[in-house]
């Protein structure tokens, strides 16, 4: 199918929005003679309240879609006009590698991405395991 809707299609929309409409407002009427009648309670009007609100919501639904598929288009053809970067993915901070070494419980940072520029939150992440490092360095040295 192809992303422009025809004519058929808009027509078939339209259709079922107003079909919808008509048949919740319907049984919004039968509900408010059944409020009106001798046993009718508050429920019944909360009923007369919502039918109508149903019978809207495939025409609301239908708008919506249609602003988001706008705004996906707006956004696409924004991204298209400035160059990708090589990768969206955050290359991984530096991982603490526990080594025992004759005794003593020593921690090796192995870094992955030697050469690639660290920032501040790839920074942080590599402080903290160092962090964590330490504390188990420390506990094993303990046992």
């Amino acid at each position: 199918m192809s992303t422009h809707p025809t004519a058929a299609r808009k027509l078939l929309i339209a259709c079922v929005c107003v079909l919808s409409l008509v048949l919740c407002c319907g049984l919004a009427w039968w509900q408010w003679g059944r409020y009106t009648s001798a046993g009718g309670s508050f429920q019944n009007l909360g009923y007369v309240l919502q039918w109508p609100l149903f019978g809207l919501f495939p025409a609301f639904m239908f708008w919506r879609l249609r602003a988001l598929r706008r705004q996906a288009k707006e956004q696409q053809s924004a991204t298209s006009t400035t160059p990708e970067p090589e990768s969206r993915r955050p290359r991984p901070a530096a991982v603490p590698a526990p080594r025992r070494d004759t005794g003593a419980t020593r921690v090796q940072a192995v870094d992955r991405n030697a050469d690639a520029p660290m920032d501040s939150e790839d920074a942080a992440l590599a402080e903290y395991n160092a962090y964590l490092a330490e504390l188990n360095a420390r506990e094993q040295e303990g046992n």
